[in-house]
């Protein structure tokens, strides 16, 4: 680590994370004045000129890589357009202990007179809470299932080549021949196209306006300067701002800078909380990196620095503010950029080289909150990268991650996409499979398997509410059979699947309606061919996922409900009775029913084929169903933090679990329900059909005397490519001991850097609320290799 580098480290962790307004001022500013004047898109890309004009810049002392969301590092805008946070919710952020932004008094004073007047009502949040039936209502309260879009635009964005290979200036000429193309006579959408390239023409003005004006400051500032290093940087700084995103980068440090201008543009644009990723970086970067090694303009060295100062950029963006149901199930910083390293090429050669090396070397010494990295591992992929991964996995972040990049290609060949373009996608977000620059892959939040289940178990009816939320399905005396069972589950589980996706899809063209995004747009393929945006279709491919989770606690207790009630001697109205009672007065038969039930994670395919049974009817459920934009639906075994929120909701389940305690994460076992070592967990989850899905998660706690030799290593590694082998789609350790854990509950402030995995992604242990840590405590500690 470089002077520089340690000193922008240093500021970015201390900077305390704090709600800036100056978005939402501008926002309600300019809609007061044009609203009403100008087309949807127009409007929006209007909108987004106008901040970009107006935006109060940052350029910190030392930077290469310069720009900020806000008006300083961690500064956190605000999408009132989106969702109007209330005055209430902005003190809640400000004193809350977990995910804490300081908000200033008299900025929740201006947003109480400015703010909230105009956008109650009409922000995207309060339209769609105007338009959702009462069903809907009923099972969201009961926590059967999430809706992403209740605080925040759609989608996890990942971008491929394009801005490498095009500056805006040459997009906008690409728009301006799809503007000439478009027929008014034989075409009823094109004054519609026509309004939304228009919109995509404004945005990106506004993108090269915004690169301009740091372009201006950093003059100003070099004028300014004494010392002649720094005013050196800050000329060649301006020289880069006037050059990207205008043009195409033609060196190292402009890819970079061209790179984050249009991640900031998106992220000011709408991106409420939505996974902006650079995709394949390493691959992106590379040509520029070799050109410059050979023509001797770029030094090992110096590279790093710059990914370093670009590493820092993304520490510098926390999260926007959620609260509520959103905060329960996803309460982080976490911003969810994804950098994949490694993969495939086009071609289906190994993607990586020297830059993937470099960025795992970044991610180790920088130890930061974000980005987060993973591993795309190929048949191709070298040992030398594998090897550099689990080097770095070894010292306890929570990251990389590692993903099968042929189980990623595999997954977007079976939903309709090129094999060109499945390899050069990959994952973004924690684990969600997309074909970056060219896909709209949209979230549109969890569904409570286990839930559903024990509203199967109540003929329909939530125990813990007494509200009917599903079909009356039959009472516990009349399931006289598993199969019987069973078929009410399914029953139940197409009843809130149905009525989720019948409300996803107004969501869809409201999104679609009242929130174009034409910065965005113009940087992923097609949009601007099609003349459509990014949410209306305007992608080469469109795809819409709902995250199942709990799949380990519901074949957990499946498999107990067969066993102990109809292949023993248990009575279902008993059970549940004992269920809804939370095991009051029935400890003998919990104990029973945890430690003499055939669970998920231990290769034993009495439990093993009853995930399988759930699994297909999650697919049959949800998989292929059109979305409004031309796609389909398909399922996604992502829970984030949802796992912790949805067991506050669920009571006492059938596999011993008590009432309000976390489900399963993921596709990961029950909390402390694998027992036969880490293979065997892995050989249970083999046996799911993992490339019918858009990705799963697997959580791993290992002890760290498991690797602390080249041998553990080497062990780590033959394990991953032995689970990729078998089609698993991806992994991620936790290498933490559960004494240390426990001493950071205790003495947080003697552990502030201990990062841990969560779900999809890693977060500071002392940042996380006492149910996620204690959640992370119950992982299963693996301390062998069998």
């Amino acid at each position: 680590m470089t002077p520089r580098v340690r000193r922008l480290k240093s500021e970015s962790v201390a900077a305390t994370p704090s709600i800036s307004i100056e978005r939402a001022l501008l926002v309600t500013e300019f809609y007061k004045q044009e609203a009403g004047k100008h087309s949807t898109p127009v409007m929006r890309a209007k909108n987004f000129a106008h901040l970009c004009e107006h935006q109060t810049l940052y350029l910190g002392d030392g930077e290469l890589i310069v720009g900020e969301r806000g008006p300083a590092p961690k500064a956190v805008s605000t999408f009132p357009e989106l969702t109007c946070h209330t005055a209430e919710d902005l003190r809640i952020l400000n004193d809350r202990p977990m995910a804490r932004y300081r908000v200033a008094p008299e900025d929740i004073a201006a947003y109480e007179r400015e703010v909230i007047p105009y956008w109650t009502g009409r922000s995207l949040r309060d339209r769609l809470f105007a338009h959702v039936p009462e069903a809907w209502t009923r099972a969201y309260e009961a926590g059967l299932f999430t809706e992403f879009m209740e605080q925040r635009a759609p989608g996890h964005t990942a971008l491929d080549g394009l801005i490498y290979e095009k500056g805006l200036l040459a997009i906008c000429h690409d728009i301006q021949e799809s503007l000439e193309t478009l027929n008014y006579l034989t075409d009823p959408e094109a004054a519609d196209k026509a309004d939304e390239l228009r919109a995509m023409a404004i945005a990106c003005t506004a993108s090269i306006r915004f690169a301009e004006r740091h372009a201006e400051l950093a003059e100003t500032l070099a004028a300014d300067t004494e010392e002649a290093g720094r005013r050196a940087e800050l000329r060649e700084i301006a020289r880069i701002c006037r050059k990207v995103p205008a043009h195409a980068p033609e060196t190292f440090h402009e890819a970079l800078q061209m790179y984050w201008f249009v991640h900031l543009g998106t992220i000011t644009e709408l991106n409420g909380w939505d996974a902006m990723s650079p995709g394949h970086l390493d691959q992106h970067l590379a040509p520029f990196y070799d050109k410059e090694l050979r023509q001797g303009s770029l030094t090992r060295e110096e590279a790093k620095e710059l990914l370093c100062c670009f590493w820092i950029k993304f520490n510098n963006q926390p999260a926007p503010p959620k609260v509520g149901v959103t905060a329960l199930e996803s309460g982080t910083y976490n911003d969810f950029t994804n950098i994949n390293i490694g993969g495939l090429t086009t071609e289906g050669q190994d993607g990586s080289s020297e830059v993937s090396h470099l960025l795992l070397e970044v991610a180790a010494e920088l130890a930061l909150l974000q980005p987060q990295c993973n591993v795309q591992v190929s048949h191709r992929t070298p040992h030398r990268l594998l090897k550099a991964a689990a080097r770095v996995i070894k010292k306890g972040l929570g990251y990389p991650s590692l993903f099968n990049a042929d189980a990623v290609v595999m997954e977007q060949v079976r939903a309709g996409k090129s094999v060109e373009d499945a390899r050069e996608g990959g994952t973004s977000g924690c684990i969600e499979t997309g074909a970056f620059g060219k896909e709209a892959y949209i979230l549109t939040g969890y569904l409570n398997i286990p839930k559903i289940l024990e509203v199967t178990l109540n003929n329909g009816v939530d125990p813990l509410t007494g509200v009917q939320v599903g079909p009356a399905t039959g009472d516990a005396a009349s399931l006289t059979s598993f199969d019987a069972l069973y078929r009410a589950f399914e029953t139940q589980l197409q009843a809130v699947v149905d009525i989720k996706v019948a409300v996803n899809n107004t969501i869809e063209r409201m999104v679609a309606r009242y929130a174009p995004a034409p910065f965005l747009s113009s940087v992923i393929r097609d949009c601007v061919k099609n003349g459509k945006d990014y949410y209306n279709g305007g992608p080469r491919y469109n795809t819409t996922y709902i995250q199942c989770c709990g799949i380990g606690t519901v074949t957990d207790s499946l498999s107990a409900l067969k066993v102990h009630v109809y292949g023993g001697t248990r009575s279902l109205p008993d059970l549940v009775e004992a269920l809804n009672a939370d095991f009051q007065g029935s400890e003998a038969l919990r104990l029973t029913l945890k430690n003499k039930t055939p669970f998920f994670g231990n290769d034993d395919d009495r439990a093993d084929d009853l995930m399988k049974q759930v699994y297909a009817s999650l697919f049959n459920a949800i998989d292929g169903r059109p979305n409004t934009k031309g796609g389909r639906y398909h399922l996604n075994m992502l829970s984030t933090t949802c796992h912790v929120y949805f067991g506050k909701m669920l009571g006492a389940t059938p596999n011993g679990r008590q009432a309000h305690q976390p489900a399963s994460d993921g596709t990961s076992p029950s909390h402390g329900a694998d027992k036969n070592g880490p293979t065997a967990v892995m050989k249970s989850l083999a046996k799911m059909d993992q490339v019918k899905s858009g990705g799963t998660l697997l959580n791993m706690r290992f002890m760290p005397r498991l690797l602390e030799s080249d041998t553990d290593l080497e062990n780590l590694t033959r394990l991953v490519r032995t689970y990729f082998g078998l089609g698993g789609h991806h992994v991620q350790f936790n290498i933490v001991d559960t004494h240390t854990l426990e001493e950071a509950r205790k003495h947080p402030e003697d552990h502030r850097d201990l990062l841990v995995r969560v779900a999809g992604y890693s977060d500071y242990f002392v940042d996380l609320d006492d149910d996620h840590q204690r959640e992370i405590i119950a992982r299963t500690p693996h301390d062998a290799w069998g």
